[in-house]
């Protein structure tokens, strides 16, 4: 049966005499309606006929109204309404009949599961909800008399057209258009959307559940309200309006053409392919292949300088992307920016696997990066000593292999100082990207993997853009479709678009260890070639890496190092996030940095303390590391006798699709 919005037996309902919805405008929850109607719009008319004329969105109806005031059995009468509600049944199915759902990767049935947890909350406490869709209301009321009042005063020509900014507005993108400002038809949607995403977003704070529970509901609420933004539907869109009547139509056939591609495809194409490659535009800093075996490519630069530093540096980048995001375009390149400052650099370029690969393990990574890509830099370059430097999961590898060798005894390590760059080893706090990293989640990851012999990249982009889904995903959505642009052409957004593939059995080992069961910070409770991992053993002077706005690597649990390890460790906090955090050329206007030399009990903490400097934390890096890298010297050959030059960088592995 659907639940009928019957009189509960108390005043102030919002219904009629009858049971039947009060009109619109009079319900508490009636403006919330607005987005069952962009819901609409979005899937079409699958919702079905009954849906279509509903007032409220089933899970908005207030909890006396599905309840008639009965208190017995709420629960049973809850579940019959969740087995029959029309909205919340066809919300997945509607989706998967849309086209976008081919290249946009939201998980509908999350969604619904989200909102109905949202409504059983509501269900326990309907006083405060209905306290806080008043003050809702009254906020709507007030937003619409202001656009409309500061509309008619700019008539009159009183007052300036500059608008204020609604309640949320201030920095979303997505309102740049003017008309989202200066017309009140526009302004009233956007501020009523910014309102109402906002409430529901309240609604869904629940400190009574688990951290990791709370995380999942705040994320697929995000998913749902940014889904359903204005900004996504053509006669909503200003901007798109304006280009179509500009162009006579055409970009929306272009939009057409963009779409039909994208649905060929099976994904949302996010940058202009042809705009770059690497060796053309991109990963160009001068360099020859030093080594190769089947995982890695070792790359020595040319040096830029008559001297540099006697220790080369090694860079370990993630092996689930390739290595050129250190290597841009000159203008941006760390490792050209580092070979100008006197030093030998050196990065790992790792192999994109395929099915023959799945037996490869973690240990053969180590083994084969780290270890390997050292001793052939000691060769090289006649140092004892190589300063690697782990970026992102390049440093967890990293963390594992100074632990291997500190198990071993310091007389085996090859490595002197290190750093990490954005890197986890504690995975107790790993942020949203925890919402995909779940017992059922790895399973799932697992079986595909025994499958195919690997992880396919686009999936892991899939997750990772969902956490930025207005800037990845729906902006491209509006570029693409609705203005009929082509792709933009970025490097950062080139680089991200091309992915790797994981081995099966190495990613296995890893997922299990780090986001399941978080066993690198126990001591002994992993062992690597024959030795109990301990990262406490680790003595190595530490500079450390975190960004303020990362969504995969948060801060505060990139800080963990400094309580993990044995060594001194300077932790920096960059501004930005994952990508422009660590990718951030010194220059005018370029981010912050914070810094803190005293040990610190918490991050927190740490950050009260810290002190803020303005510009690229390279800068400080490179100040810490001249002291740990050697004297000056002549710079080594590139190559050696046992190591001779194989081919020009950036190699043949990082062009493997």
């Amino acid at each position: 049966m659907v639940a009928k919005n019957t009189p509960p037996d108390k005043a102030g309902d919002d219904t009629g005499q009858d049971g039947a919805a009060a009109p619109p405008g009079t319900s508490p929850d009636a403006a919330l309606g607005i987005w069952l109607s962009w819901m609409r719009s979005h899937v079409g008319a699958s919702l079905g006929q009954e849906t279509a004329t509903r007032t409220l969105p089933s899970w908005l109806v207030p909890p006396e109204a599905l309840t008639g005031g009965v208190a017995a059995a709420p629960l049973e009468r809850f579940r019959d309404f969740l087995a029959t509600d029309p909205v919340l049944s066809s919300i997945d199915r509607a989706w998967n009949a849309n086209p976008l759902h081919e290249v946009i990767p939201v998980d509908w049935a999350e969604v619904v599961r989200a909102l109905r947890t949202v409504w059983l909350r509501r269900l326990a406490d309907p006083g405060r909800v209905l306290t806080a869709i008043s003050d809702l209301n009254l906020q709507m009321a007030k937003s619409a008399v202001d656009a409309w009042n500061d509309a008619a005063t700019r008539w009159w020509g009183l007052a300036s057209a500059k608008p204020q900014p609604a309640q949320g507005a201030a920095s979303d993108k997505r309102f740049d258009a003017p008309e989202w400002h200066a017309n009140p038809v526009y302004r009233t949607l956007k501020d009523l959307y910014l309102l109402a995403s906002d409430f529901l977003l309240k609604e869904g704070e629940a400190e009574d559940l688990e951290p990791a529970e709370r995380e999942r509901l705040r994320f697929h609420l995000e998913q749902f309200v940014n889904a359903t933004s204005p900004t996504l539907l053509l006669f909503s869109n200003p901007a798109a309006l304006r280009r179509a009547l500009e162009t006579g139509g055409a970009s929306l056939a272009d939009g057409t053409r963009n779409l039909l591609r994208d649905l060929k495809e099976g994904r949302l194409t996010m940058v202009d392919a042809q705009a770059f490659a690497p060796g053309r535009n991109l990963a160009v800093t001068p360099g020859k292949v030093v080594y190769r075996n089947r995982l890695i490519e070792l790359i020595q630069y040319t040096p830029q300088t008559e001297q540099v530093h006697q220790v080369p540096l090694l860079f370990l980048p993630p092996w689930i992307n390739k290595y050129y995001i250190l290597d841009m375009q000159p203008k941006n390149s760390f490792v050209r920016w580092l070979v100008e400052q006197g030093f030998t650099v050196f990065v790992v370029s790792w192999k994109n696997p395929d099915s023959s690969m799945e037996e490869i393990t973690f240990e053969d990574y180590m083994r084969e990066g780290p270890l390997a890509a050292a001793a052939v830099a000691q060769e090289i370059t006649s140092s004892p000593t190589v300063n690697p430097v782990g970026y992102c999961i390049g440093g967890t590898l990293l963390a594992l292999t100074l632990a291997y060798l500190a198990a071993k005894g310091r007389r085996q390590d090859p490595f002197g100082t290190a750093t990490f760059m954005v890197s986890l080893q504690d995975f107790a706090q790993v942020g949203e990207t925890s919402l995909f990293m779940g017992e059922s989640s790895i399973d799932f990851i697992e079986q595909q993997m025994m499958e195919r012999g690997y992880l396919d990249s686009r999936e892991m982009s899939a997750m990772f853009n969902l956490l930025r889904s207005n800037d990845l995903i729906w902006a491209n959505v509006v570029n693409n479709y609705l203005l009929g642009n082509p792709p933009p052409a970025f490097d950062l957004l080139y680089w991200n678009s091309d992915g790797t593939r994981m081995a099966r059995a190495a990613h296995s080992w890893y997922l299990r260890n780090t986001y399941v069961e978080n066993n690198l910070v126990k001591p002994g409770h992993v062992t690597i070639m024959g030795e109990p991992i301990d990262l406490g053993r680790i003595e190595q002077d530490i500079y450390a890496v975190g960004a303020e706005k990362d969504h995969i690597v948060p801060w505060y649990a990139a800080w963990r190092i400094t309580q993990l390890t044995g060594g001194r460790v300077r932790f920096v906090r960059a501004s930005s996030g994952h990508i422009a955090g660590v990718i951030n050329h010194p220059g005018p206007k370029k981010g912050a940095f914070w810094v803190n030399e005293e040990p610190a009990t918490s991050p927190q903490a740490w950050l009260d303390a810290a002190t803020k400097h303005e510009g690229s934390w390279w800068t400080d890096w490179v100040s810490w590391l001249r002291e740990r890298s050697g004297k000056k010297v002549e710079p080594p050959p590139v190559g050696s006798k046992k190591h001779p030059p194989l081919t020009d960088a950036p190699g043949t592995y990082v062009l493997e699709k």
